[in-house]
């Protein structure tokens, strides 16, 4: 198997930044593939920000800094993903979409070996594999937000992905990112979400039931559980769309009752006010 030395990230929105920036500063030659120039613009802005962030924190040297930012490149043609080592597709939780994608980029990676990742947090990793014409080299690689900060990846591994894949990215994951994998089955939600989004859903339940402020339901699990973020900020930080999409395919699998979202939810979602990316949510972010 050759080394994983170029990677291509589809997808630069929060999670798709913030992989590139992980993979930039591990020393890959990053490709981030947008819809248009536009968002290929916007995407670069977020990884420059963010590194401009570690920069002024501390966290990265200027070299450091430097070197990361020659290792990115910014396009909107998928068709320059074919020499890429490893993809990750870090586009909107909506299955069609994916499916897609990985019917498209499958036929475009030119090395048999080259290992095609979703960073989805819900949809089956054996469906993607299925439409990618290569399905024993799909498996899910799903970060977690911020990627540059959290140290935790889950690989999943569908029926279908070989066992070489599977041990090759534990071995990318932990040398060459640095960071702390753990292996899922392939099921909706993982071992993460699978715990975490039945709370955010029960927490958005309560608020829409008046039993509290938001501002009082976050407080309590704070100063009460020593959590850091409470559940409806932290909603708002993962994107309501997000965490309505997961519910949704968890529920349309489990068929589990605190699986499906709340009314409230699918009313925010509707309207726009999806969290902090939009500028509001159960908190404003606008100023």
């Amino acid at each position: 198997m050759s080394e994983i030395a170029r990677v291509g990230v589809v997808g630069g929105g929060l999670m798709g930044s913030g992989i590139a920036e992980v993979t930039a500063r591990a020393g890959l030659d990053t490709l981030v593939v947008e819809v248009d120039q536009d968002a290929a613009d916007g995407a670069q802005k977020r990884v420059e920000a963010s590194l401009d962030r570690a920069l002024k924190r501390q966290k990265i040297t200027e070299d450091e800094r430097a070197t990361a930012g020659s290792r990115l490149r910014f396009g909107t043609s998928l068709a320059e993903l074919a020499d890429r080592d490893l993809v990750v597709e870090a586009a909107s939780e909506d299955e069609r979409t994916k499916l897609d994608l990985f019917s498209t980029i499958g036929a475009i990676l030119t090395q048999d070996d080259a290992v095609l990742a979703s960073n989805t947090s819900s949809i089956p990793i054996v469906k993607l594999g299925a439409v990618s014409g290569r399905p024993g080299q799909v498996m899910g690689v799903h970060f977690f937000n911020p990627a540059p900060v959290m140290q935790l990846v889950e690989l999943v591994p569908s029926l279908t992905t070989s066992s070489d894949t599977t041990e090759r990215m534990r071995g990318f994951v932990t040398d060459a990112l640095g960071k702390e994998p753990i292996e899922a089955t392939d099921r909706a939600g993982f071992v993460v979400n699978s715990l975490l989004v039945p709370y955010l859903l029960s927490a958005i339940r309560m608020y829409e039931a008046g039993y509290a402020s938001a501002a009082d339901i976050d407080q309590g699990m704070v100063l009460g559980c020593g959590h850091p973020m409470g559940p409806l900020a932290l909603s708002d930080l993962i994107g309501l769309d997000t965490v309505r999409a997961i519910g949704l395919s968890m529920y349309g699998e489990f068929k589990e009752p605190l699986y499906s979202p709340p009314p409230l939810l699918d009313r925010m979602v509707d309207a726009g006010l999806v969290g902090k990316k939009s500028g509001r949510g159960f908190y404003d972010y606008s100023a």
